[in-house]
């Protein structure tokens, strides 16, 4: 049964919109409507009441709802307020949302379509989208499994009696074979593979069509612009089809397939653009949360339509919607531009963001801008009016404030406490290590380096295979002297911890891999001794056959058992002791924390008070610190661990602070290859000099062992993390030096400022304010 013929208003996005005092587009410049709300939980509630406005019109409507991450609010929204439809508060709540509660939604009745798959993925696996579908939506919602269209991998395209696993050894799919003869008999029946899938591919399309098309489309936005697995540079008229994908979209899912080893590897099977617009009447959602998707989104609404611009695609719906969070609708210029004049004064960071971006946009020197450059710029103009002096008055303040900020980060500090904090293991060194360097070299100054999660996604079954058949052969020719060194008290004694490190930076001075693995094998043989609370070589060697075994047998991506997340953990914090190790700081001055709610779930648990915070408040009560670091990326603008690391350590000072009565801490925020500063930002701009960007990347590829290979690498570069935390930072400084003027830095008197290439952002910040921006943790008793 097709879906009703829309209604011409919702009645939630008018209250929406009528909360926000704003229209739904702003002509001529925004071309799709779109609704803007104030953080990622809001963006859930505002998409699951749209949704279930929808279906109380549409009761055996057809939908088509998204995986990933990106859904994490909606679905825990949906399921909350239909679980407590009848309470009062529920009630009142729904109503305020301009939701009618009379009619309670049913959802059994729905006809659910799968957006994509992986290609090929067992669907039995947990990281594939159809297990995805069938716990959250199938099971989760109650709908109907006899209603749904899904993407059974299984079920497509495979000669009888032959497995996944079996008939696509090693993932591969040569999609040559469309346009190309078979060669051998193992291609004809890979071709034949191929061309069954590709008329699955067109069945499926067919289902939709019959079924009257798609009436609710709700999606997310890839870091390319990608809707559903409709990439980049797609015809706005695919139907559902097998395709390859582009490497952005490759890297983002390398963290669900195991690595980008394996990601390379994998097609997909995608519904098309023309599948989601073929129903004139449909409503199409996109929901998309942070800053670091504010580009993306500046295009999907304001861009031209055009096949580089997926989302472009959705215009030719009179229902598509835009639904952001205030982050990701930065760079929506009227939106901006009107929330500039609706301030009765202008702070100073956005003052010196106008204007700095003024004179980059125009490749100029801030003193040189002039009042007609000003004045041609809508904020500009704002800016101007409202700083109500001469025009080189504003060009001098923004200008010094900025040689301020640098002064600042040319000076390290004296007789203080650091308490570094990095969500992961690699966090600082990728964010501030110049900034660390600096304040090393005054022994005045005390430091303290924790991680605060294990950290263990980022460990390859690959690289854990290696490790263990290195130990086996290192145990079998060195048995008799593992057995002493077992007898003297070694691997019992924490003390000699340290000495594995000291081995390790041996081996490199020497530049031998012969003392290098040496170190390392003992430290993982360590590590063995502690998670199997066992010391004996022989009942060691067993357990690492074992684990060769395991990590010959598990599919990538698949959830560790708890054992196996601790080792994973373990040999992250040997990079981290490691990497201390280079500037003489022993195990006394680095530790980890190991948050509880880091699982390695598809959605990571939102931190507690008890579990996680308190923790963090007992290290910092142990510390005592003057500066505390913390990542301070916006929410769902990195990894969404980053964000709620920092709402545990805000809860964790919040309840230091009042147990010590101290008050005058402050808190360094730091960005690195997920999410940048603007310079109007950020308070201290530490300089880099190229010896120091060798340093940086030197370090990194001599300890992050599990890293060198950037198997979970960022979007924006092929290639490992320090290689992008240089390119950020010469960036950097390439915009200082524009808005500065180059001889600022070639003449100037210091020779730390001639020999800069590179800058650091920090952003320096008192209690209050950093706590106001960190979603306050409940009480683990009010968790849901």
């Amino acid at each position: 049964m097709a879906e009703k013929r829309r209604k011409s208003a919702s009645g939630v996005e008018a209250a929406a919109l009528k909360a926000v005092a704003r229209l739904p587009r702003y002509r001529p410049e925004e071309k799709i409507d779109s609704i803007v709300v104030n953080n990622f939980p809001a963006l859930g509630t505002l998409t699951a009441v749209r949704f279930l406005e929808w279906v109380q019109q549409n009761p055996e409507g057809v939908i088509s709802l998204p995986t990933g991450r990106t859904p994490e609010h909606f679905i825990r929204e949906v399921q909350r307020l239909l679980g407590g439809w009848s309470e009062p508060a529920v009630q009142t709540e729904l109503k305020a949302l301009g939701l009618e509660s009379e009619q309670k939604p049913e959802l059994k009745r729905l006809q659910f379509v799968q957006i994509d798959e992986f290609y090929p993925v067992n669907p039995r696996h947990h990281n594939s989208f159809y297990d995805y579908v069938r716990k959250y939506y199938i099971e989760g919602f109650g709908l109907s499994m006899d209603r749904a269209l899904l993407i059974n991998c299984e079920e497509i395209g495979l000669p009888g009696g032959e497995s996944l696993e079996s008939f696509w050894a090693g993932g591969t799919v040569d999609l040559g074979l469309r346009y190309r003869p078979a060669r051998t008999h193992r291609e004809q029946k890979e071709q034949d593979a191929i061309r069954h899938v590709d008329q699955w591919c067109e069945d499926y399309e067919q289902r939709i069509r019959d079924r009257g098309g798609i009436g609710f489309f709700l999606g997310g936005i890839g870091p390319d612009g990608h809707i559903g697995f409709n990439v980049r540079g797609e015809s706005h008229f695919s139907p559902t089809r097998l395709t390859p994908v582009n490497y952005e979209t490759q890297a983002a899912a390398a963290g669900d397939l195991g690595g980008i080893e394996v990601a390379r590897n994998r097609l997909v099977i995608t519904i098309g653009l023309e599948t989601i617009t073929w129903n004139p009447n449909a409503t199409a959602v996109i929901m998309v949360a942070g800053e670091s998707k504010a580009r993306i989104v500046r295009d999907a609404v304001c861009g031209e339509t055009h096949v580089n611009v997926p989302a472009s695609a959705l215009r030719r719906l009179s229902g598509a919607r835009m639904y952001l969070t205030e982050g990701a609708a930065r760079l929506l210029d009227r939106r901006d531009i009107l929330k500039l004049s609706e301030a009765k004064t202008l702070d100073t960071r956005e003052i010196e963001r106008v204007v700095l971006d003024l004179a980059f946009g125009l490749g100029k020197r801030i003193i040189d801008l002039t009042e007609n450059d000003y004045r041609n710029d809508a904020r500009g103009s704002l800016v101007f009016k409202s700083a109500k002096n001469a025009v080189e008055d504003l060009n001098t303040t923004v200008a010094d404030s900025l040689k301020r900020k640098i002064e600042a980060g040319m000076t390290g500090r004296s007789n203080t406490s650091f308490l570094h904090t990095e969500p992961h293991h690699d966090d600082i060194m990728l964010g501030y290590l110049p900034n660390v360097v600096r304040n090393i070299r005054d022994h005045s100054n005390r430091h303290h380096f924790v991680t605060l999660t294990s950290g263990f996604n980022a460990v390859t079954n690959g690289y854990m295979l290696e490790l263990a058949r290195k130990l086996r052969v290192y145990l079998e020719q060195n048995e008799q002297r593992i057995r002493d060194m077992v007898d003297s008290g070694y691997f019992s004694d924490r003390r000699f911890r340290d000495h594995d490190v000291w081995t390790y930076l041996d081996g490199l001075a020497a530049e031998s891999a012969e003392i290098q693995d040496e170190g390392t094998l003992r430290r993982f043989f360590r590590d063995l001794t502690e998670v199997f609370e066992e010391l004996d070589v022989h009942e060691i060697q067993q357990r690492v056959d074992e684990l060769i075994n395991y990590f010959e047998t598990q599919y990538p991506g698949k959830k560790d058992l708890p054992h196996i997340q601790s080792l994973k953990g373990m040999c992250r914090e040997w990079e981290s002791a490691c990497l201390w190790g280079f500037f003489g700081w022993n195990q006394s001055a680095v530790e980890h924390l190991r948050l509880g709610f880091y699982k390695g779930e598809t959605f990571t648990e939102e931190p507690t008070i008890e579990r996680d915070a308190s923790p963090v408040k007992e290290l910092l009560s142990r510390v005592n610190p003057d500066v505390v670091t913390v990542a301070f990326d916006p929410e769902a603008s990195g990894p969404d661990t980053h964000y709620k690391v920092m709402q545990a350590v805000s809860a964790g000072l919040r309840l230091y602070q009042k147990e010590s009565g101290r008050s005058d801490l402050r808190v360094y925020g730091y960005r690195n290859i997920w999410y940048r500063f603007h310079p109007s930002e950020a308070d201290v701009f530490v300089p880099v000099s190229l010896n120091m960007l060798t340093l940086q990347h030197h370090a990194f590829m001599s300890t992050y062992l599990t890293q060198k290979d950037a198997s979970f690498p960022s979007y924006e570069h092929d290639g490992p993390f320090p290689e992008l935390a240089q390119k950020i930072q010469v960036e950097q400084y390439e915009k200082l030096s524009t808005v500065l003027g180059r001889e600022f830095f070639y003449e100037h008197p210091s020779p730390l400022m001639r020999a800069t290439r590179g800058f650091v952002f920090l952003r320096d910040m008192s209690l209050d304010e950093f706590y106001a921006h960190s979603r306050e943790l409940r009480r683990a008793t009010e968790d849901r």
